[in-house]
């Protein structure tokens, strides 16, 4: 028997050391690396590096409409290089690419990266990093790129990186609700390679032992589902079985397999990210399409960027499906609409356990709301809730009402929405959805005063944020308290316990 306990014991201390050595791998202790300097890391071709500008965000200045000049300041190996100046431009996508070669015999390249906003009288250095002040140079990025590996460390660094692997963020130095010309930058740092698999010739000599000269795309010898360049680029050994579907490093309900399957989007597994589809109805009598427009996403982006969440909206490779016009829709037609659009009729599409939906309609009773497509009760908010509707003359109408544009009322509306995804629901936290907070005249105007937060109907189409808790009494730090498994459909819940919800939601209503 102690035998056999002790085998036990074994054979657990080695599974423990497997997944230990699966999940921490680290490139610097794998494989043997010759310890004299290499003549030439790539004998294949001429070393080139290439820094690829992937997008810029202003954080600070684009609810204020402002007109930012951006531009870059790079530099490689201490080269300078200059972009041009892209006026009035609050983002950016896709906007600039700098290469240079670089000596064959060193295998670090340094980088800098600075953002600047042109002023006709004096530039001004935009802050894109975690550091404190705005002294010009501590608004470098500085990056040390390793040609054997093909990543890079300094500022910005693949492994733990929270706020984003090629991400710099000037808000992930606590300033979020202060101006320092905070912006967010993407970047990708890449070099030739002579199979363009972006395993460089290094690293597949010496570490991998693959052949350098073969194209090793889409390779998964380890058969654990991921390719060898996914697992390579975020630190996992590709010879080693991880199990992806329950490694879920920044918690935010998106698992390593899913983490992959969203690349194409951006998706990092050590940074939190949050994907929403959005689908939209014609609208036939003049033809004009009920959708949010280019800025008003770019405007749901930023409070949840400024936090180092990351959010993708897709109305562009499954989303922005166009829903057949209809002035008034019911729910039971929302819901077939969630099931043929979003789920396209397929129980077990993945992207139920990855995205959020969004149907953007002409009218609907009541004026927007939260529900669940697949679970029982299917209307309320309840865990499971992964989508919701906003009525397009709802949004008509608020933006004759208050003051700014309809771009930020259907952003607002959305945020407002999404937030009943994440487990802000009526009651939890109790200014949440209270029709007593709507008009000055009513009580529950004065009582939740304090609660800033797009989740108050008083402040549901004036704020276009999530409250932090910092206002006084009766606030609640919504962005403490966001569940971001919240929208994953509940595995075995019964009908008694979904009423059981419904029974907690009730007692909220009258503050049980």
């Amino acid at each position: 028997m102690r035998k056999i306990l002790a085998i036990l014991c074994l054979v657990l201390f080695l599974a423990n050391a497997i997944s230990v050595t699966a999940t921490s791998f680290n490139m610097e202790k794998v494989g043997v690396e010759p310890l004299e300097q290499l003549d030439d890391y790539d004998p294949l071709l001429d070393l080139e590096v290439t820094l690829k500008i992937k997008a810029i965000r202003a954080l600070d200045t684009i609810d204020a409409y402002s007109d930012p000049d951006f531009f870059i300041k790079a530099t490689i190996n201490e080269e300078e290089f200059t972009s041009p100046t892209w006026k009035d431009a609050e983002y950016l996508y896709n906007c600039w690419n700098v290469t240079k070669n670089v000596p064959d015999d060193n295998d670090l390249v340094e980088i800098t990266i600075q953002l600047w906003d042109e002023d006709k009288d004096q530039n001004e250095i935009c802050d894109i990093t975690k550091k404190y002040n705005n002294e010009e140079e501590d608004n470098f990025l500085n990056i040390v790129y390793d040609v054997k590996t093909g990543l890079w460390s300094g500022d910005d660094n693949n492994i733990g990186d929270t706020n984003g692997y090629g991400r710099g963020n000037g808000c992930s130095d606590g300033s979020i609700y202060t101006d320092e010309n905070d912006c967010e930058i993407y970047f990708e740092i890449i070099q030739n390679d002579y199979d363009n698999d972006g395993l460089p010739y290094w690293v597949e000599t010496y570490v991998y032992h693959t052949d350098p000269e073969i194209d090793d795309t889409g390779d998964d010898t380890d058969v654990d589902g991921i390719p060898i360049e996914w697992e390579h680029k975020w630190g996992y050994n590709p010879f080693i079985f991880n199990d992806h579907e329950e490694i879920d490093i920044d918690e935010d309900s998106i698992n390593n397999t899913e983490e992959y399957l969203t690349e194409n989007y951006g998706s990092d597994p050590y940074c939190k990210d949050l994907f929403l589809e959005i689908d939209f109805m014609e609208y036939k009598p003049n033809g004009e399409q009920l959708k949010p427009s280019e800025i008003g996403r770019e405007m749901m982006k930023n409070p949840f960027h400024k936090r180092d969440i990351i959010y993708h909206i897709d109305m562009e490779i499954y989303g922005g499906e166009i829903v057949p016009y209809k002035e008034q829709v019911e729910f039971d037609e929302i819901r077939q609409i969630w099931r043929d659009y979003f789920m396209h009729n397929d129980d077990n599409n993945w992207r139920r356990g990855v995205f959020h939906y969004c149907i953007f309609v002409y009218h609907t009773e009541p004026n927007g709301f939260a529900f669940s497509g697949d679970i029982s009760p299917y209307w309320g908010y309840n865990p499971g809730t992964n989508a919701f509707v906003i009525s397009f003359t709802t949004m008509q109408n608020k933006d004759e009402i208050f003051e700014g544009t309809i771009d930020f009322i259907f952003a607002t509306g959305t945020m407002h929405e999404m937030g009943h995804n994440m487990g802000i629901r009526w009651g939890n936290p109790h200014g949440c959805d209270k029709r007593s907070t709507i008009y000055p005249w009513q009580i529950g105007w004065w009582i939740y005063r304090n609660y800033k937060s797009t989740m108050n109907y008083r402040y549901t189409y004036r704020i276009l944020d999530y409250s932090d808790g910092s206002h006084g009494i009766r606030d609640s730090n919504d962005w403490a308290n966001i569940d971001l498994s919240y929208f994953e459909k509940p595995e075995g819940k019964s009908l008694k316990t979904n009423m059981l919800h419904r029974l907690e939601n009730l007692f909220s209503k009258f503050g049980l």
